[in-house]
């Protein structure tokens, strides 16, 4: 794709509309449609279009495998941590209201670290598939 002077300025150009798009509909996701898995979908699929235009290698620079990885256990773990922290602090697995002294917002608090998590994982879940498939038959130092 080094010749295709276009494609690589619109990536340029979308790709950070993208990321921004995946933040709005991370935190609208209280109050509308979307959420956390939406979120970490739209951000992968950036990230993917990058590899696809510039190449795996250079994706693999920006989001390196062990970041990926990462990514996909701190996603789970924010998401149960959330959870415990629901049973240390008196209440059920995933009781948001005892998070605060407000109900509602303990209720607010939980989502949102829990749809962070989401997101986290979904994001990581899917660059890991992609790399995997992309990089078949490839050097894993490519």
């Amino acid at each position: 794709m080094k010749h295709y002077l276009v494609l690589r300025v619109i990536a340029k150009l979308l790709i950070p509309f993208m990321l921004l798009f995946a933040l709005y509909v991370q935190f609208h996701g209280d109050f509308g449609p979307g959420g956390g898995f939406q979120a970490g979908t739209i951000a992968a699929a950036a990230v993917i279009f990058y590899a696809l235009i510039y190449g795996l290698p250079n994706a693999r620079k920006v989001m390196p495998s062990w970041l990926v990885e990462a990514m996909i256990a701190s996603g789970v773990l924010l998401y149960a941590g959330v959870g415990i922290a629901g049973i240390l602090l008196g209440g059920n697995f995933l009781d948001y209201f005892v998070l605060s002294a407000d109900p509602v917002a303990g209720q607010h608090r939980g989502i949102f670290w829990v749809e962070a998590g989401v997101a986290i994982t979904v994001s990581g879940v899917m660059l890991k598939v992609f790399y995997m498939f992309a990089g078949r038959g490839r050097d894993e130092a490519e």
